[in-house]
């Protein structure tokens, strides 16, 4: 990721690009000679990044002092470089193509995760926990299904990235206010030339379409946009951080911890959930960022306002290196999650008095009571605390009457879980491999390989 948003890809795209320009330009018949072409494709990927900055240090003008830099490079090119283009030709045209690079880059990302993630809910799927609703022991679920709960978030942000990779319009070659003018005297007049130079580019860069109308700019909504799927995978990654924090301190599920990592430098048996905590820290960050986009895309003058151009400059590349890095660390935690059997079983033996009560309303409304004098009946006593409740509410006037009272197979953990442990397997085997195969297509080979289903 670090890579993708670095100075050096982004001329190699901006040289790309004025190479598509000129072969569209060249085919459809303006007198470009073959030694421009060639010069130029011989100059694709060795930019002197000094040697453009000293250019710009004088000219003031990064696009400009690029063309002149690569002029240098390849003199036949130079009459013909950037020849109609504006400068968002070479500038929103690249971050476009960065940004469903980096998308795919989190696609395979996100992939992982869900790999590591159901392997653990495979394993726990039908280990008996407590549930929470409040922060309050309130029934029994699983482990596995927890779990489940977490990929479903990941799996709905894959399905947003899917989308927004598959329909991510280029913005093409509209020229210095989106009118394609100076196309137009370019080609005498032409339109249809001026149309299929567009598509020429547009094909080239690899994009299915382009944005049917511009400013100078292509409309900042689709950087809101994106923005939007990269907040959305932060709110899926804090709420799984956030919820194994609270596990942690209840000593039920516990993040990685090295053989030699130290927790804190006062306290030496101290197990801080550190990764989580730096995932919620991170994740807030980008939240925050989808906010900033909407502003930029609101604010746009007209055709175009360059009040957008540092703020994008900082903000896109932050936003996918930030997100890029929380799954990192959420395909870490979830890899190595210690799960502590023995202290999920006995929080559920110290709530399973509790939980057998709604059992003993059904069966005793069911044998002739009423429903609303045994719940106030089980309130009653429950406020008492969890000791001894069964006994005491078969001792009570209104169930010694029916005759209701709590046996052995009613104090089974198993017997809580409801479909838990089947909608595991119903979630890992019907609808994860879909997903699964739809990131393996839509995420480059460097990500993908990251992904085994």
């Amino acid at each position: 990721m670090q890579a993708l948003w670095g100075e050096r890809r982004r001329i190699g795209l901006w040289r790309q690009l004025w190479l598509a320009l000129m072969e569209g330009e060249k085919e459809l018949g303006l007198d470009i000679p073959d030694a421009a072409l060639a010069q130029l494709r011989a100059h694709l990927d060795d930019a002197d990044l000094e040697k453009a900055a000293e250019y710009e240090r004088r000219l003031r003008h990064d696009v400009m002092a690029h063309i002149h830099h690569l002029g240098d490079q390849a003199p036949a090119a130079r009459p013909f470089i950037h020849l109609g283009a504006t400068s968002a030709y070479v500038t929103d045209n690249a971050d476009l193509i960065l940004m469903r690079e980096a998308m795919q880059l989190l696609l395979g990302r996100i992939g992982a995760l869900l790999v590591a993630m159901g392997k653990v809910a495979r394993r726990y799927r039908a280990l008996p926990c407590l549930a929470y609703t409040h922060f309050q022991a309130a029934q029994l679920t699983t482990v596995g299904k927890r779990m489940t709960l977490w990929m479903q978030d990941f799996a709905l942000d894959a399905e947003e990235l899917l989308h927004r990779i598959s329909t991510l319009r280029f913005r093409g070659v509209k020229g210095t206010t989106g009118t394609q003018a100076s196309f137009l005297d370019l080609f005498e007049g032409d339109h249809a030339k001026v149309t299929d130079l567009d598509q020429r580019v547009t094909r080239a860069m690899r994009f299915d379409q382009a944005l049917a109308i511009t400013g100078q700019t292509y409309t900042r909504k689709l950087d809101a946009q994106v923005m939007a799927v990269l907040s959305g995978i932060a709110q899926s990654a804090a709420k799984f951080a956030t919820d194994l924090r609270l596990l942690q301190h209840e000593a039920e599920l516990l993040e990685p911890f090295e053989s030699e990592q130290v927790g804190s430098s006062a306290m030496p048996y101290k197990r801080n959930p550190m990764r989580a905590e730096r995932m919620t820290s991170l994740a807030r960050f980008v939240i925050e960022l989808e906010g900033n986009a909407w502003h930029t895309a609101a604010a746009q003058w007209l055709e175009r306002t360059l009040d957008d151009s540092a703020n994008r400059r900082l903000v896109i590349p932050e936003a996918f290196l930030a997100t890029d890095a929380i799954l990192v660390l959420a395909t870490n935690v979830a890899a190595g999650l210690e799960v502590r059997e023995e202290t999920i079983a006995q929080h559920v033996a110290a709530a399973m008095p509790y939980l057998a009560t709604e059992r003993l309303l059904m069966r005793g409304v069911k044998a002739g009571g009423d429903r609303q004098a045994l719940h106030e009946v089980i309130r009653a006593q429950s406020m008492a605390g969890p000791a001894q409740l069964l006994d005491r509410l078969a001792k009570t006037l209104e169930f010694k009457r029916l005759g209701i009272r709590a046996t052995s197979d009613e104090l089974d953990p198993a017997a809580y879980v409801g479909r838990a442990p089947q909608q595991v397997d119903d979630f890992l085997d019907r609808i994860l491999p879909d997903l699964m195969r739809s990131i393996q297509a839509a995420a480059p080979a460097a990500a993908a390989a990251e992904v085994e289903v």
